[in-house]
């Protein structure tokens, strides 16, 4: 896929950059501005007759700015952040920012939702919310973009969280973990979210909450659904369930997707709400 012309440093992406599924004659104009921030590029995507006025610029320019200042609070990489404060026992949980609660919240339910296959405490050194700030990022920084008239497009490191008309879908495409050359798969979203997780990109770096072992028997999981927070959050939960999660995806009401495991086959799904 190409990428538009942007503001600032061209990124390459990876196949989960949204793209119109208009036909070529009905194209409007469109923009795209990338960053690198929390360690991946994040790009935002505007489609519209306002996708080149100032006012969207700005939109854009403050989303990225919420995007670093998030990123300053949670990430665990940097010594000043809250949950590196927190993590260390310098502050108490209760007396971290709202957000930080929030976020603690969010936890606590998507480690019940899993049956503790999303876990923010097991195996790492105190609370980590890393699996899950991501899309809880992305969600706070799409509310700074609904005043801006068009359709509209994040994608960060491949999840992609979209707003458009009913009648012109962005169309996300999914990797093939097998040959990341490849897409496997072209779905059209007019309101929602797609989420995907697996060691194709950044290797087995999911780990098993109830072993402690690196999880391998899944190459990617992908799930479709309206939160880019829980399609997060279950697309690494299915990684870190295994081949027992072909099963266990029936039960993910409102969600679709697919699953990739290590032996190459496919398995799709699609439950109503």
């Amino acid at each position: 896929m190409t990428l538009s012309t942007t503001e600032r440093r061209p990124v390459e992406l990876p196949p989960t950059e949204p793209v119109p599924s208009v036909p070529a004659a009905a194209e409007v104009p469109r923009r795209a501005w990338v960053e690198q921030i929390m360690g991946m590029p994040i790009s935002i995507h505007v489609r519209g007759p306002m996708a080149e006025a100032p006012l969207t610029a700005r939109a854009v320019a403050d989303a990225f700015t919420e995007l670093r200042r998030i990123d300053s609070v949670f990430s665990t990489y940097r010594e000043d952040s809250v949950i590196s404060r927190v993590r260390r026992g310098e502050i108490r949980l209760a007396d971290c920012p709202p957000e930080v609660l929030e976020v603690h919240m969010l936890c606590r339910q998507a480690r019940e939702r899993t049956d503790g296959w999303f876990d923010a405490w097991r195996w790492s050194d105190g609370f980590d919310p890393t699996g899950l700030v991501k899309g809880w990022a992305i969600a706070r920084a799409a509310t700074l973009l609904e005043d801006v008239e068009g359709d509209v497009a994040i994608d960060a490191g491949g999840d992609v969280l979209v707003r458009s008309a009913a009648d012109a879908p962005w169309r996300v495409g999914i990797e093939d973990p097998r040959d990341r050359t490849q897409v496997l798969a072209w779905v059209d979203v007019t309101d929602g979210a797609v989420a995907t997780s697996g060691p194709a990109a950044r290797g087995a770096h999911i780990i098993d909450p109830f072993s402690g072992e690196a999880v391998t028997g899944i190459l990617s999981a992908t799930v479709i659904g309206p939160s880019i927070v829980w399609a997060d959050v279950l697309a690494t939960a299915v990684v870190a369930r295994g081949e027992q999660a072909v099963e266990w995806v029936q039960t993910l009401h409102g969600t679709s997707g697919v699953i990739v495991l290590a032996d190459g086959r496919v398995h799709r799904w699609s439950n109503p709400v």
